[in-house]
C-alpha cells in the first residue's frame, strides 16, 4: 500500500542534487514492512558510473543492509518513473511494487534542451526497446568466444550446488 512519507523521502533525496555536484535529481527508497531498508540517488557523474541511478543505488543499499540479493516483499519509491535499466534491476532483485512521482515524459520535457555537458542524454524510448532485445536482434555488436571454457567454469561452480536427483 502506498505511503506518502516514503515518496517524500525519495523526493528529499532527489532534492539533494540541487546542492551536490555530480548528481542528478533522481532519488529512491526501498521499503520493507513499513521501514526504509535502502536509499539512493543518482551519482552517475560523481562516480563515473552510468548505472548509478537512484533506483539502482537504493537497491544496492537495501541488499547491503539486508545482507541478501532477494528483495522480494519490498517496494520501491522513486522520484521519477524508472528507465528500463532500473526496471530490469528491480525485476532481478524481486521488488514487489513501484511507486513513482514524475513520468519519464515529464522529466524529458523538463530536461529538453539541456546541453550534453549539463546532463548525459539518455533516449529512454530507445533504451526500452533495446532492453527487451536479445543479442540475436543485432542491436549491439557482439561476438562469442571461448564458450567451452566458460561453460566448464559454470558447470564446475554449479555442480556442487545442485540438489541430488530424487529417487525414482
Amino acid at each position: 500500500m502506498y505511503q506518502e512519507k516514503f515518496m517524500q523521502q525519495a523526493l528529499a533525496l532527489s532534492a539533494r542534487a540541487l546542492s551536490e555536484p555530480g548528481t542528478e535529481p533522481f532519488g529512491a527508497v526501498v521499503v520493507r514492512d513499513g521501514e526504509v531498508v535502502g536509499q539512493g540517488f543518482n551519482h552517475s557523474v560523481a562516480h563515473c558510473d552510468p548505472t548509478s541511478h537512484g533506483e539502482v543505488e537504493a537497491i544496492r543499499d537495501a541488499c547491503r543492509q539486508l545482507q541478501r540479493v532477494d528483495l522480494a516483499g519490498c517496494d520501491l519509491y522513486s522520484s521519477c518513473e524508472p528507465c528500463a535499466m532500473c526496471v530490469a534491476a528491480m525485476r532481478v532483485a524481486g521488488i514487489r511494487r513501484l511507486f513513482y512521482a514524475a513520468t519519464l515524459a515529464q522529466s524529458g520535457t523538463v530536461f529538453e534542451g539541456l546541453p550534453v555537458a549539463a546532463r548525459h542524454p539518455i533516449d529512454v524510448h530507445a533504451l526500452r526497446r533495446f532492453a527487451g532485445a536479445t543479442l540475436d536482434d543485432g542491436l549491439l555488436a557482439a561476438e562469442q568466444h571461448l564458450a567451452p571454457q566458460a561453460i566448464e567454469i559454470l558447470e564446475a561452480w554449479a555442480a556442487p550446488r545442485k540438489s541430488p536427483p530424487a529417487p525414482a
